[in-house]
């Protein structure tokens, strides 16, 4: 053999091995590139679910928020009614007429008399503008006289200090039972609501 065919036999082993190396390589690469790809894909689609469950959170919340602040709104208006309407019975009660805020200041007199029977002095007090008729009404108990005024719609406080009892029978107190037993029939009737 000759040098020649032995050098050509090694530069086409040479070759032959770089050719091989070469393919391993490629397909090497291309492994690692197809690898990388499927994690990139796979990356891409995780950041798509978080993003996408970040966005649906947040719509979430929003709509929690929304609609909290709506029940907060509706309280509010609510409230708002319950008042007005709670001040527009008052003031009803302020301008009774005569006859009417005679026999109830009456008959809260009476109720509150009987606590009164033995006591040697009892003081009444009203609403200064119904010292007149508080005082008419007095003069048919015995012991029983105006105190002064307190500040109410109407009605008595009656007192005494030697038993060391007080009845607040004013057209407040009433009111205040009253509204505190039928607020959820107020409420039910002014929102059509079941009850």
């Amino acid at each position: 053999m000759s040098l020649d065919s032995v050098t050509e036999d090694i530069r086409e082993q040479a070759r032959a091995r770089a050719e091989e190396i070469r393919s391993e390589g490629e397909a090497e690469a291309e492994e690692i590139i197809s690898e990388a790809e499927a994690e990139a894909e796979e990356i891409h689609e995780q950041r798509e679910r978080e993003v996408e469950r970040q966005i649906e959170q947040e719509r979430d919340q929003r709509l929690s928020s929304a609609n909290l602040e709506a029940k907060q709104k509706r309280l509010a208006t609510r409230r708002e009614l319950l008042q007005q309407v709670r001040d527009d019975v008052e003031a009803a009660l302020v301008d009774l007429d005569g006859d009417t805020r005679e026999e109830l200041t009456r008959e809260l007199l009476a109720a509150a008399a009987t606590e009164f029977e033995d006591a040697d002095t009892v003081e009444v007090y009203g609403r200064a503008d119904d010292q007149d008729l508080i005082e008419s009404i007095l003069s048919e108990y015995e012991n029983f006289e105006y105190g002064g005024e307190t500040d109410c719609l109407g009605g008595v406080v009656v007192e005494s200090d030697a038993s060391r009892v007080r009845v607040d029978n004013t057209f407040d107190s009433v009111l205040e039972d009253v509204w505190q037993e039928s607020l959820r029939e107020i409420s039910a009737d002014l929102f059509d609501e079941e009850q």
